[in-house]
């Protein structure tokens, strides 16, 4: 849905509903009309800021932390051989998942990239291994330049917010959620961001699909639970 410049209505700046309580808000169920609105801008103002916040981390601090999440998602989906696994060309300060592609085949399994085919339609996966050639996809992004479509077992999904019921406030686009919801037979998807990146609430709408489990470097984050199970 595209974003709306309209006025807000709520008596605090929508940019600081991060602030608020959920249910202070008034907002935990589907929203309409002006409701949507604010929140929707508010999601722009959260998704700004959070991707400011991931990139102001150093170099060094992001490569530690994604060796720590690529090393534990590993130990999380245990053997690969045979299966398909799909993550992500990094963009805008994500983890950079690209040595975990290259230790999935190293154990036998086989890897995927998202590729969007055109706004408003699902992505696809198309198969692709370190060392193969790519091309440019929409917004620059790196896709594979062979056209091997397939159904992945396993996506790995890159959040810039997320809250405790693994709910992943994306992009924007809606990318993911529309995947996800076309898809006969859903994969089991992971999300995976930085641990500052965690917010009260996306204010989940009907069309929101939760991650099965959301990991950053400081543990793992389960559906229905509140907290961080701290990883060892």
């Amino acid at each position: 849905m595209a974003d709306d410049d309209r006025p807000a209505i709520f008596a605090s700046p929508a940019c600081f509903l991060h602030e608020i309580d959920p249910a202070y808000a008034g907002l935990p169920g589907p929203l309409d009309g002006q409701a949507w609105t604010d929140v929707n801008r508010w999601r722009k103002a959260e998704r700004e800021r959070l991707i400011a916040k991931r990139l102001a981390l150093p170099a060094a601090t992001r490569l530690a932390h994604d060796e720590v999440i690529a090393a534990h998602v590993l130990d999380e989906i245990g053997d690969v051989t045979g299966r398909i696994v799909s993550a992500y060309w990094p963009f805008r300060g994500e983890p950079d998942f690209r040595p975990f592609l290259h230790e999935v085949s190293k154990r036998g399994g086989l890897t995927a990239l998202p590729v969007v085919v055109e706004k408003g339609r699902p992505l696809e996966f198309h198969l692709w291994q370190t060392g193969e050639a790519l091309s440019r996809g929409v917004w620059n992004i790196p896709i594979p330049a062979e056209a091997r479509p397939c159904k992945p077992d396993i996506v790995i999904a890159p959040v810039v917010g997320f809250d405790a019921s693994c709910y992943r406030l994306g992009y924007g686009g809606g990318f993911f959620d529309r995947t996800l919801a076309a898809m006969a037979g859903k994969p089991r998807v992971i999300g995976i961001g930085y641990s500052g990146s965690r917010i009260a609430t996306i204010y989940p709408q009907p069309h929101d699909i939760p991650m099965d489990i959301i990991l950053t470097e400081a543990g793992i984050i389960r559906p229905q639970v509140s907290t961080v199970r701290a990883l060892t």
